[in-house]
């Protein structure tokens, strides 16, 4: 049994994770679910939103579990679990980054994950005016959703919401001797249209992950393979956590 806190990633909430946190939990798992201000249920403006805010406010979460916790981020939910994990290193037994942005020191997602390649970039993103980025409900199904069933489709162009701004240009702040110190798996997604698969394993080399689980996915294996993804989960909580010291 493991202590799971799942964090989603941009312009989702924690709504993202409702098919696999009750598979969690039939494995025998407890499971934590932050809402981030502004997105999901909560209403805070995404101008009012920092990196930081986010951080301090997952860390609180992790920190009433009474034990260590898989802290599991996706895509751009990576940067929230590594701030977390140089705050309370001993709060957090092991990161799991799914499809996720494993930065080091000093870089934002926009630095990593801007393309002059990418034509659709542009169009895909527009200010809201409030300090956040809506995404075009056009973008969603083919982005993170290409190996996705349509009615899963249809909800989360329903649910998702402006990401704030700072969520994606702040740069992630974090230590060899702090985030360093706690042991790091990723789940690779193959089908990965948000955050390619060559992109993934580039940002492994410069912070090596072991284990590492590859899914045939797309960007969102929560919704196109919830049991796959929670099988990883599982596997990666028994050979860090309750692997034999």
């Amino acid at each position: 049994m493991a202590v799971f806190c799942l964090v989603p990633g941009a312009w989702h909430g924690a709504w993202c994770w409702q098919l696999v946190a009750p598979l969690l939990e039939a494995r025998g798992h407890y499971v934590l679910l932050p809402e981030l201000v502004s997105l999901g249920e909560d209403s805070t403006s995404p101008a009012e939103v920092t990196l930081a805010r986010w951080a301090d406010d997952v860390a609180s979460a992790v920190q009433t579990a009474g034990e260590p916790v898989v802290l599991v981020g996706h895509s751009r939910g990576g940067i929230i679990i590594s701030e977390v994990a140089e705050r309370v290193p001993s709060a957090v037994a092991c990161l799991v980054y799914l499809a996720a942005f494993l930065l080091p020191d000093g870089e934002s997602v926009t630095d990593v994950a801007v393309s002059a390649e990418d034509e659709d970039a542009g169009a895909m993103m527009t200010p809201d005016g409030h300090g956040g980025l809506a995404i075009g409900r056009a973008f969603v199904g083919p982005r993170f959703y290409n190996e996705t069933a349509a009615d899963w489709v249809a909800t989360a162009e329903k649910l998702v919401k402006p990401e704030p701004i700072a969520g994606l240009t702040t740069p992630v702040h974090v230590t060899r001797q702090n985030f360093g110190s706690v042991p790091r798996a990723y789940i690779e997604c193959l089908k990965d249209m948000a955050v390619p698969i060559a992109l993934q394993r580039t940002m492994q080399e410069g912070w090596p992950c072991d284990p590492v689980v590859t899914l045939d996915s797309d960007h969102s294996p929560f919704f196109s393979m919830p049991e796959e993804l929670a099988d990883s989960l599982d596997q990666v909580a028994a050979q860090i956590v309750r692997a034999p010291a």
